[in-house]
């Protein structure tokens, strides 16, 4: 199966490629660095399988590139490579499109196993999350209450929100996401109010409850 890898980092890969050619059934055909670069390695090469990292700045994030990937090329099936281990996380990847989900800290054979899992057809989910993930379906059909806002937010109010966190200005982001000043603006103002936010320190220690500051 053809498989292409896209993280900001180059060591990490190196290291996910070295696993995977190291397999007769797999054979890594090209790297991204970010969710534009991904978006054109898929159109060139039409992998079986992509392992999209979610954290990914400066460039698009592996969140917004996974939707669209998955839009225009559905034959390439998406498995996330993520330190995020926070089940409402999950479930907007899987919204938008993702097969998978993979801890980066995974032993070798999990991720293998989930590789060849996603292709088959199935849905790989990291058993560390796999309890949480159930009790959220279970409880699916029970309206969002204001103490969990965070399922009101939207895709991109979600990418957002950890590079604010951060520390990034209005316009860095603008660049970093290829969009204009004014949509983060507004994105911003959107995603303070639905949390119920009033200040970046609040907005700070509200990232790190939910392990979006991937330091």
């Amino acid at each position: 199966m053809k498989i292409v890898i896209a993280d900001d980092h180059a060591v990490v890969r190196s290291g996910f490629a070295m696993i995977i050619n190291f397999q007769d059934d797999m054979e890594v055909v090209a790297t991204a660095a970010d969710g534009i670069e991904a978006y054109k390695m898929v159109s060139k090469h039409r992998p079986d399988i992509l392992l999209m990292d979610l954290s990914m700045p400066p460039g698009e994030s592996g969140l917004i590139a996974t939707a669209k990937i998955n839009e225009d090329f559905p034959e390439t099936k998406i498995l996330i490579l993520t330190m995020y281990d926070d089940e409402e996380y999950l479930f907007h990847v899987l919204k938008n499109g993702a097969r998978g989900y993979v801890l980066k800290n995974s032993p070798d054979e999990q991720l293998v196993s989930a590789i060849r899992m996603v292709h088959q057809g199935g849905i790989y989910i990291h058993p560390q999350i796999a309890t949480s993930l159930v009790r959220e379906f279970i409880n699916k059909d029970q309206r969002v209450d204001e103490s969990n806002p965070y399922q009101l937010l939207s895709t991109r109010e979600i990418e957002i929100l950890p590079l604010v966190a951060k520390g990034y200005g209005n316009k860095e982001i603008a660049e970093m996401l290829h969009i204009s000043v004014k949509t983060v603006e507004a994105h911003k103002a959107k995603l303070m109010d639905k949390l119920n936010l009033k200040t970046r320190p609040e907005l700070v220690e509200y990232a790190l409850k939910k392990k979006l500051l991937d330091f």
